[in-house]
């Protein structure tokens, strides 16, 4: 038994020391000699440039700071000045001293056949009875009007008859100073936009749908403003579409503000309005745009009436203007009549008195009413709204 023991003492001696011979000889195990020299690092690529994305970057010259030209502040530094704002471009209205004149011919293009049928009646030899109804049917279909025409032709017989014989001259002379008569030489026909004792004078421009009504307010602010006046405009047509952006162009051209209000609202409380702004301003004139009025509707009349009174609120009106197209005839006494009970009409302004209109209509409206034309307009181009002048108005009539 001690002999066992023994023997596994002795094999565990000599396993232990094999064990430490063999630990011993890995720790001797020499390490690897440290590097001689520092290794090469390769640079990661530079960043490719514009041409040469295969090219390696190449050394380039610097300079240093001094050597780099500063600017000294001697040279100009361009500025960028800021954009200059749209200046829109006003119209030069044409002066209206002697416009009526210069558009005579085109007056008389239309109105010659009054003139030349006339006269070639008067120069027959003989004037009988005949020839006295002929006169009268020309005067007539020239929408002279019944009484004006049976006056104009009583004063041509009785003068006629004194006369005798008769040359064209005298013939011409004649009927001109018969035409003047009953035109009427002696009517204030200025249009009234000065009161002597405030600012601004107030004009309502009134009429039927389709006469140029509103155009002629752009003309007439057009008028003014070539006579020296400053002008509001109340776009008080609130019915009729697109009437108050009609009315705002014709303003812009002259320099002319245009107060307006919603589609379809009050028009007495633009016109309202547009007295008030025209106050605050100090401007010389403000014109009222009416909406269009059929004379036969009782309703839209009495419309117009409140327009006016509200108006009035502010100050009296100076100037009631009523347009009327000429190429109506006697339907548009029909209307003159109805629009002077509602608000006293100051005035005429004759429409589309060229093409196939009769300057007679003048003479009628004018009886009819008891107040003078006191504008004509004689086509579409802006400045052909003219002052009235019976002169120049007879003298286009039996031509040269």
């Amino acid at each position: 038994m001690e002999t066992v023991i023994l023997a596994v003492v002795i094999a565990v001696v000599v396993l232990g020391a094999l064990g430490g011979l063999v630990v011993g000889s890995r720790r001797k195990k020499p390490l690897p000699p440290p590097p001689t020299s520092v290794p090469d690092i390769t640079a990661p690529p530079a960043e490719p440039h514009v041409g040469d994305e295969a090219e390696t970057p190449r050394d380039e010259a610097r300079r240093t700071i001094e050597e780099v030209d500063l600017p000294d502040g001697s040279a100009p530094v361009a500025v960028e000045e800021p954009p200059v704002p749209d200046v829109p471009v006003l119209d030069v209205p044409e002066p209206t001293a002697g416009r009526l004149v210069r558009l005579r011919s085109r007056l008389s293009r239309s109105q010659n056949a009054l003139g030349k049928g006339l006269l070639t009646l008067l120069s027959r030899e003989h004037l009988d009875e005949d020839t006295w109804e002929e006169i009268e049917d020309i005067l007539l279909i020239a929408d002279v009007g019944v009484a004006p025409t049976q006056e104009l032709v009583d004063g041509l017989r009785a003068r006629v008859k004194v006369l005798g014989t008769r040359t064209p001259q005298e013939l011409r002379t004649l009927l001109r100073e018969e035409l003047l008569k009953l035109v009427g030489t002696d009517m204030d026909r200025t249009v009234r936009t000065e009161p002597e004792d405030r600012k601004p004078g107030i004009v309502m421009v009134v009429g039927v749908n389709g006469t140029g009504k509103t155009t002629t307010t752009g003309k007439l602010a057009r008028v003014l403003v070539a006579d020296g006046r400053t002008v509001v405009l109340g776009a008080a047509d609130t019915f009729r579409a697109a009437a108050a952006d009609q009315l705002q162009t014709w303003g812009e051209r002259v320099g002319a503000h245009t107060v307006r209000g919603p589609e379809a609202g009050d028009p007495a409380s633009v016109a309202f309005d547009a007295v008030k702004e025209g106050k605050e301003m100090g401007v010389d004139v403000v014109l009222i745009d009416t909406a269009g009025r059929l004379h036969t509707k009782t309703g839209l009349m009495d419309e117009l009436g409140k327009v006016k009174r509200v108006v009035e609120k502010h100050a009296p009106l100076d100037e009631v203007l009523l347009v009327l197209d000429a190429t109506t005839g006697q339907n548009g006494l029909v209307q003159a009549r109805v629009f002077a009970e509602v608000v006293d009409i100051t005035g005429i302004v004759l429409t589309k008195l060229d093409g196939t209109a009769k300057g007679g209509i003048v003479i009628a409206v004018q009886r009819e009413l008891g107040v003078p034309v006191k504008l004509i307009g004689l086509g579409e181009g802006a400045d052909d709204l003219a002052p009235f002048e019976p002169e120049a108005f007879v003298d286009a009539l039996i031509g040269e």
